[in-house]
């Protein structure tokens, strides 16, 4: 696609040309996708259930012509360029703005990585705290830390480990991070598991806020 094909703005102003680069549908979801590490297209297919084929093969393109993706066709994945990596900031300001715009529905699909990006934008100003955390989605799996300047720092890794690793779904680890109800509580209803210290798990979530005040649905654990 040539680089005129690729202009939806004809304006000078750097908001547009950016959404030139990544504003057409699913390209920063795409992003999203690789912000923690290199995936195979099925992969980052699976993290985006709504997403075609065609539309994935044609996103992806933009995006490696854009220099924001590379695309390792030895080993058959997709990274992001450094261009790429710094959009996180990007995607955490949408987070904030998200989180105080009326008509979220947290019971919708929630991919791991995007539960990860949201939880580096909504930790708490100040957090303090040497707990290391795992999160085990089955399919992705990471580590967390919290840097000496209160950002959160994320991993992904084949096996978890830490103070506590918690397993589950992405919106039954989404209620536990942002939700009213105790560890514990949920542990007992089935819709998280914690493996490790519950209440090291209990400070660690407590360092996250959103202002989500009714119960979605999100099921048990099989």
């Amino acid at each position: 696609m040539s680089k005129d094909q690729r202009i939806r703005y004809d304006e000078g102003c750097l908001a547009a040309h950016t959404l030139n680069v990544v504003g057409d549908r699913w390209a920063l979801l795409v992003v999203r996708e690789l912000m923690f590490t290199p995936k195979r297209f099925q992969k980052i297919r699976q993290g985006l259930p709504g997403i075609t084929a065609a539309v994935l093969t044609q996103r992806l393109g933009q995006l490696v012509e854009a220099g924001v993706v590379r695309h390792d066709k030895e080993l058959a994945i997709y990274a992001l360029t450094d261009s790429g990596s710094a959009l996180l900031p990007v995607l955490q300001a949408l987070c904030h703005w998200g989180a105080l715009h009326p008509g979220h529905d947290p019971s919708r699909f929630i991919s791991p990585t995007a539960l990860m990006i949201s939880m580096t934008a909504l930790i708490l100003p100040l957090a303090r705290s040497k707990i290391t955390a795992g999160m085990d989605f089955g399919t992705e799996c990471f580590v967390q830390e919290i840097t000496e300047d209160s950002r959160l720092r994320v991993r992904a890794v084949s096996e978890p480990a830490g103070d506590f690793v918690l397993r589950g779904s992405t919106n039954g680890a989404a209620w536990a991070v942002y939700g009213p109800d105790p560890v514990t509580d949920l542990v007992r209803q089935g819709v998280v598991e914690i493996s490790g210290s519950e209440s090291a798990a209990q400070d660690f979530i407590d360092l996250f806020h959103y202002g989500q005040k009714e119960r979605p649905q999100i099921g048990v654990l099989a």
